[in-house]
């Protein structure tokens, strides 16, 4: 069973990118640091990796050992507040922590490029399907911990509707349409959760047809999560063993083209509304073969 513990969030992360970069630009190693403040070494290397908070007090003390800016003071103070402040993810404590990293990421997104392959995204699963994918897919947890992990599918959906809406682009390989997931009932309650979720005005759809034969993306589904600001993207992967996350500007660059080329092969949102009423209708007559 994956080790459940508190994720660290993008903000914190943010944080601990900053702070070492301060420590960096003053010329001090951690080992310099560590004499020159009386903070004990593995303590600041658990700081800088975002896997502890630092007490205010010990924050200023680095401060004032790297000679910080009033502006570089301003930022890194209200990043620390920030990253202290709970949110639902952080007491879910029954999901594994690459999947809460995840959410927590997510959370804290103001947009998601998304493309899959084999399933409806999590964002737009309806409760039946998640709860059937959930159970189909990872056979080894227990009800409780199924239901867990539907609860929290649910409540990452809020994210659409909330004051600021989080922006999804999804692109969807027409295969998940025909994947029959928890019956054919399930099935065409969610292709109109998929059809009220392209009408959003924060809600991108584009399925990429059969038709398309083979095309770039095909060896693994993704989501691109962006953030306020410039260089914070993350690219995420899940797998069977364990997730993936890439963060560097040269991969944020090759997902981000890589998305582009899927949203051309894949049908505008307009035909896409056509293939998800004709699989809607399919699914109520049991019409849904090759």
């Amino acid at each position: 069973m994956p080790g459940r513990s508190k994720a660290p969030t993008l903000r914190l992360r943010r944080f601990a990118t900053r702070l070492r970069e301060l420590r960096e630009a003053a010329g001090f190693s951690p080992m310099e640091v560590a004499d020159l403040t009386g903070l004990d070494r593995a303590t600041l290397f658990r700081i800088e990796g975002a896997k502890v908070r630092p007490q205010a007090r010990s924050l200023r003390t680095l401060l004032d050992a790297y000679r910080a800016s009033d502006e570089d003071r301003a930022e890194l103070t209200a990043l620390l507040k920030a990253a202290a402040e709970e949110t639902w993810i952080q007491t879910a404590a029954s999901l594994p922590s690459q999947y809460a990293t995840y959410i927590g990421f997510e959370s804290e997104a103001e947009g998601v490029r998304n493309y899959e392959i084999l399933a409806i995204p999590g964002l737009l699963q309806t409760e039946s399907y998640a709860r059937a994918m959930i159970r189909g897919t990872v056979p080894d947890v227990s009800r409780d911990e199924v239901e867990s992990r539907v609860a929290a599918r649910l409540e990452r959906q809020r994210l659409l509707a909330r004051p600021t809406p989080l922006k999804l682009w999804a692109v969807i390989d027409e295969s998940a349409l025909l994947r029959e997931v928890g019956g054919r009932q399930v099935m065409h309650d969610q292709m109109i959760k998929l059809r009220e979720a392209a009408e959003e005005p924060n809600v991108t759809l584009q399925v990429i047809p059969r038709s398309a034969g083979a095309y770039p993306g095909m060896h693994g589904a993704f989501v691109l999560l962006e953030f306020p600001g410039e260089g914070h993207d993350v690219v995420y992967m899940e797998g069977s063993g364990s997730d993936l996350f890439l963060e560097s500007k040269e991969d944020i660059a090759r997902y981000s083209m890589l998305f582009e080329h899927l949203r051309a092969v894949a049908a505008g949102p307009d035909a896409t509304r056509t293939l998800l009423a004709v699989a809607q209708q399919n699914w109520k007559e049991g019409r849904h073969g090759p």
